[in-house]
Formats: C-alpha cells, structure tokens, sequence
C-alpha cells in the first residue's frame, strides 16, 4: 500500500504573502539592489571617461586634440542616463509604496516621541542629500558630455583654441554618482524601518486592547433592597442598573375595611 507524505503546515505558510507595493516585499529589494547596480555601472563608466578624456596638445599658436572624445562622450552619456533611471525609478517605487500603504502609527499617535523625531528627521536628510548629490553629479557629466562632444569632427587638425575639461570632473561625477545611490538606499531602509516600528506599536496596542477586553471584571450581580410606600407593605425593588434599568416588583397587601 502506497503512502503518501503530506507537509505540515508552518506558521510560514499561514502568513500572508506581501504586496508588492509593500517596501519589505521581494520588488523592494529587487529595486534596491538594481538601483546600486546602476550606481557602480556609473561610477566605474566615469572613471574609464576621466582615463581616456580628450587632452589638447598646444603649439606656437595651434593646438591639437590627442583623440576624437568619443569614448568618453560615451560613457558620461550612459553615466548620465543610467543614474537618471536609477533615481527616478526608486523615488517612484518609494512614492507609489508609501502612498499605497496605511498612514504610519507611530507619527500619527506620538508624533512628539523621540522615534518619531528620529526618524523624520533621518528621512529629510537622505532625501535632501540624495537630490543634491544627483543634481551636481549630472551638472557635472552634462558639462563633460557637452564639452567631449564638441570636436568629434576635424579633431585632428589644428585649432587656434582647444576646450578641455579640468582633471577630476568625470571622477567626482562618479563619486557623487556612488553617493546619490547609497543615499537613496538610506532613504529606502528609513522607510522601510518607520513602517516596520509602526506595525510593531499598532500590534502591540492591538494585544494591549485584546488583554484588556479578556481580562475586564465582570459586571455586577444586580443587589436588591428593600422600600416602603404609604399605606402599603413592603416592596423588594431590584436594582439592575448595570443591565437593562430597574425593574419594580411591588406586592400589595389586602385590607379589609371593618
């Protein structure tokens, strides 16, 4: 008789998969991870432009170029594209992400705590510095791209002026292009931790509330007592207020008339 292996289920597999809208989700890290891929493409682009830059050789009166620059017109194009789509497509999964997502407890019920201050603060620094460190990273490699691709015809002959960029100016746009990706990075896993301190607050009021509602006493047994009412006997009036009012039962007593 055959038998069969059956798996018992896990804790794991009663836990609901993420969206992937949610930042802890696997496009969350596929986004991260791409994005510091594009990064160090650029930075080692830039470097490979700052080695084979156009150089002039100068004269009595002329000056020569020693190459036609396309090489490095080429990899600050592709430095300058590829940092672009890096930034734009992680601020985007970012903004879709936290736009999607419910408001964050932990600014929304304390938003003086010190956790709270922490992390708005860590969020406004890797987002301002993540901007400007792309702002001047592609200034700079426009300025390169601009510079590079203004002799690639008749490069050879002599000119009574020859443009070169300075020394250093690919290699800091790579520099800042490295920075720009390591900061959006920081500004992600910010992100990422002020939701997951969220969670854990709104878990642990829910548990706090859940505890409280079981372990609450129990209401009061209704207490009788005992009144009088002219010409009448004694009344036993029970008092149930803590239910559904008060409830009078009153027994009257006969009298004869001589």
């Amino acid at each position: 008789m055959l038998t069969t292996r059956v798996r018992a289920v896990t804790h794991q597999d009663l836990v609901p998969n993420p969206k992937t809208t949610d930042l802890s989700s696997k496009t969350g890290i596929f986004v991260v991870v791409l994005t510091i891929i594009f990064g160090l493409s650029c930075f080692v682009l830039c470097i490979y432009a700052e080695a084979t830059r156009s150089q002039a050789t100068w004269g009595s009166k002329t000056c020569v170029y020693n190459g036609n620059g396309k090489a490095p017109l080429l990899c600050g194009t592709i430095s300058f594209v590829g940092l672009a789509m890096a930034m734009v497509g992680l601020h985007m999964y970012l903004l879709i992400a936290v736009t999607s997502s419910p408001p964050l407890v932990l600014v929304t019920w304390d938003p003086d705590s010190v956790s709270a201050k922490t992390v708005t603060f860590q969020a406004a620094f890797f987002f301002v510095s993540t901007w400007i460190c792309f702002g001047v990273g592609e200034v700079l490699l426009l300025v390169g791209l601009s510079v590079e691709s203004g002799h690639l015809k008749n490069w050879s002959k002599p000119k009574p002026s020859c443009l070169v960029i300075r020394q250093g100016l690919f290699s800091a746009a790579g520099v800042l292009s490295l920075l720009t990706v390591f900061l959006a990075t920081g500004l992600y896993l910010t992100a990422l931790q002020a939701h997951r301190i969220s969670k854990d607050l709104e878990n642990t009021h829910r548990d706090i509330l859940e505890e409280s509602i079981l372990y609450a006493s129990p209401p009061r047994s209704p207490t009788q007592r005992m009144a009088t009412v002219a010409r009448e006997g004694p009344t036993t009036v029970r008092d149930d207020s803590t239910s559904l009012g008060y409830i009078v039962s009153v027994k009257q007593l006969a009298y004869s008339v001589v």
